[in-house]
């Protein structure tokens, strides 16, 4: 079996091992493809691996011999996913690998919202506190979260674990879910969406992305929210409506806002949010720890492998 890489670079830049592919068949990893050179990397390839290269009905056309496409993700909106089906390509992704990571860099965002900690560090570094005639000092509003409530949007596996972590801060949980089939937890309140945007102090999103969930957080919905919420988006960009939030950031209505991702990535010079100073950005490193990259790539393993047995897992085009 021939077994191309197209993107490998994000998930292992040099501390993690392809051997598992391997071993599987001939492969070839490429760090990085350009959009004009998919199909010729791909070749006559059995399986292709990706995680951001597009791959469309166009280039599933010209590539005779594919049999596979893995996904180095969970999110699989890259792949041309009827086409694949309709030439009986079976298309793998990888779930549930990043909830602790994804939950924990959550969290990691609220805090540094509340604490500020990089810039009162720089702050001690940079002679402040020093020079200061009191004994300690702050350049932000602190926030203590025990007792505020975290209105979290889609509670899946990560969702709850955030819910979780949530608690654990004193925090009181709400949720909006359209995962109705879940077991319900009974700490939580599930609520519909309006009631969840008017009673949260910090909101989260932690739902797919769908045509109906595109935009969720727009201009109606933010006026709906309490004035000073904190909002929260580790899932996808195009679940806010970034120029209604940049507006809701400088006039205050959003208090602060806290990103791993963004619309258009990697993020556009031009991204309104770039100039909001309580705006939080970070380059969508959420799913990256080592832990959950090496989980992802045992998972990878195992999806082709159970391919190859033909007994195929994880498939989402049955």
């Amino acid at each position: 079996m021939k077994i191309v890489i197209l993107d490998g670079y994000t998930e292992n830049p040099g501390d993690l091992s392809w051997d598992g592919f391997e071993q599987l068949g001939e492969l070839t990893v490429y760090d990085r493809t350009p959009a004009d050179l998919t199909a010729e990397r791909i070749g006559d390839a059995d399986a292709v691996i990706l995680n951001k290269t597009p791959v469309g009905e166009e280039i599933i056309s010209a590539c005779p011999n594919l049999g596979y496409i893995g996904v180095l993700a969970t999110g699989y909106n890259v792949v041309d996913i009827e086409a694949a089906k309709k030439r009986g390509i079976v298309v793998c992704n990888i779930p549930s690998y990043g909830t602790n990571a994804v939950a924990q860099m959550t969290m990691a965002l609220l805090l540094e919202i509340c604490q500020h900690v990089g810039a009162h560090s720089d702050a001690v570094k940079n002679g402040e506190w020093s020079a200061n005639a009191d004994w300690c000092f702050w350049n932000y509003p602190l926030i203590e979260l025990a007792d505020k409530t975290m209105g979290i949007i889609g509670f899946g596996r990560i969702g709850q674990t955030v819910g979780k972590l949530a608690e654990a801060f004193g925090m009181k949980v709400i949720t909006n879910t359209a995962a109705k089939e879940k077991e319900k937890v009974s700490s939580v309140k599930y609520v519909e969406l309006d009631q969840l945007l008017a009673e949260s102090d910090v909101i989260s999103l932690h739902c797919p992305l769908f045509p109906e969930t595109k935009g969720i957080i727009n201009e109606e919905n933010i006026q709906k929210m309490k004035d000073g919420v904190i909002l929260l988006n580790t899932s996808r960009g195009p679940l806010i409506d970034e120029s209604a939030l940049a507006a809701a950031l400088k006039s205050g209505k959003v208090y602060a806002a806290g990103l791993d991702v963004v619309s258009e990535e990697p993020i556009r010079s031009d991204n309104l949010l770039l100039d909001c100073d309580n705006c939080i950005i970070t380059p969508h490193i959420a799913w990256a720890p080592k832990e959950s990259r090496q989980r992802l790539m045992d998972v990878a393993v195992a999806n082709l492998e159970a391919y190859i047995k033909g007994e195929p897992v994880n498939v989402v085009n049955p």
